[in-house]
């Protein structure tokens, strides 16, 4: 599914699944456009680099069903509870000390709480490092191969560069009219998370993704 060139558009191009021992996850590569023109670096993060979420087939119901989403089109929102879209931790010591950064998909059938948040360990202060933190969200991650494991300040600084060119874009979705801060789930206005592609063939540990993401 190709992105539509209009608007904000975070594009997902899945590319295989990687295996660790009995750890599967999906595994592919992101980049965003605003209308059709890749972005650049937000304060020296890049706006490209690649995503880590549960293995496949893609399924939107039922809710739970501990699988990644379909691909397709979904729009964004902003996102406050456990994950937020503004006032998250600003700890840079302490590996996933709440609240985490996060922005929110919409219309993910009966499927609840689908974000694009950083891979994280299970416990706050624990090593900061994960295979996986998703039940169908999006772990923003730099290259990998199948055995690597996510680092959550690394993936933690991406998400953040995705939620400030957000902000750009959109600053009425984060701040009212007067200035305040918009502390509830709000629309990002013609903001897109664009997911592309269904594969399920496993990827072999000197697979260059960096190659296969740029062609």
């Amino acid at each position: 599914m190709p992105i539509k060139g209009q608007g904000w558009e975070f594009h997902v191009k899945r590319l295989g699944l990687h295996m660790r021992g009995g750890d599967v996850r999906t595994y592919g590569s992101y980049k965003v456009f605003l209308d059709g023109q890749p972005l650049g670096p937000v304060n020296g993060t890049p706006l490209e680099g690649f995503v880590c979420e549960c293995t496949g087939p893609g399924a939107n119901a039922p809710e739970g069903n501990g699988l990644r989403i379909e691909e397709g089109r979904y729009p964004l929102t902003t996102q406050f509870g456990r994950y937020r879209s503004s006032g998250y931790s600003k700890n840079t010591t302490i590996a996933a000390k709440p609240h985490m950064p996060a922005v929110r998909l919409e219309e993910t059938g009966e499927r609840t709480a689908i974000l694009i948040h950083p891979g994280h360990p299970a416990q706050a202060g624990d090593p900061p490092f994960s295979f996986l933190s998703s039940v169908g969200c999006f772990n923003l991650t730099k290259a990998l191969h199948p055995a690597d494991d996510m680092e959550y300040f690394e993936s933690r600084a991406r998400v953040i560069a995705v939620i400030d060119s957000l902000v750009a874009f959109a600053p009425r979705a984060f701040r009212d009219a007067q200035g305040n801060l918009i502390k509830e789930n709000t629309l990002i206005k013609r903001a897109f998370a664009v997911i592309d592609g269904e594969p399920m063939g496993l990827l072999q540990p000197d697979f260059d993704a960096i190659v296969v993401a740029n062609n």
